[in-house]
């Protein structure tokens, strides 16, 4: 595999609650086995069924803290008590490895990931209207009115972060929107620095003329 990491492809995803976010990536590592999925760190408990390595890498606080303060996190948050965070260390060694990666994560830290890895395709997932949202937050079986009001107003201000994405996909229909989060991973694999090696290779091959 080659050392230049920045062959490798790093997708971001950001969405509102209700926007069909997982379905979606799912559908894309199901697809592609080059593709991986950035596993964060947590100072949560694990719920039911959760792996750790597999769904989080779960951490005390004093440790997720000493990571913060050695710089281990490209982001982090707290929400609710409990921290999560991408570590740096682990983006290096997917794509030193060989793979492109898939993030998962909350506008603000799209952005930090974005600083840090300027090559990252920045994804955002619409719906295709507020009352389709609504909808589907209340067919999830959301049915406490102080829940539903904090994921509305937070889906607010997620949607008022998107113009600083490069690709926008509205979820109207599945099929449709998963060939399109498809096809920008696609190109994102086809920009022209991610194809210098093989450009390269082709290039030698016309040395000499005919």
């Amino acid at each position: 595999m080659s050392n230049d990491t920045t062959a490798n492809v790093i997708i971001v995803i950001s969405a509102p609650s209700g926007t069909g976010k997982t379905t979606l990536i799912n559908a894309l590592l199901e697809r592609s086995e080059k593709l991986k999925f950035s596993v964060s760190y947590t100072t949560r408990p694990p719920r039911e069924g959760e792996l750790n390595g597999k769904d989080y890498f779960f951490v005390s606080e004093k440790t997720f803290k000493e990571m913060i303060e050695q710089n281990e996190f490209v982001e982090w948050v707290e929400n609710f008590g409990w921290f999560y965070g991408t570590a740096r260390r682990y983006i290096e060694e997917v794509l030193k490895d060989g793979f492109d990666l898939l993030i998962d994560v909350e506008t603000w830290g799209a952005k930090k990931i974005k600083e840090a890895y300027p090559e990252a395709g920045l994804v955002f997932i619409l719906p295709p209207s507020w009352d389709e949202l609504k909808t589907r937050v209340l067919r999830r079986g959301v049915r406490d009115e102080e829940e539903i009001n904090r994921r509305f107003a937070k889906a607010k201000e997620e949607i008022k972060e998107i113009l600083w994405y490069d690709y926008i996909i509205i979820n109207d229909k599945f099929t449709e929107a998963f060939e399109q989060l498809w096809a920008v991973y696609q190109a994102e694999k086809l920009k022209l620095f991610r194809m210098t090696q093989k450009i390269e290779k082709i290039m030698e091959s016309f040395q000499g003329g005919y």
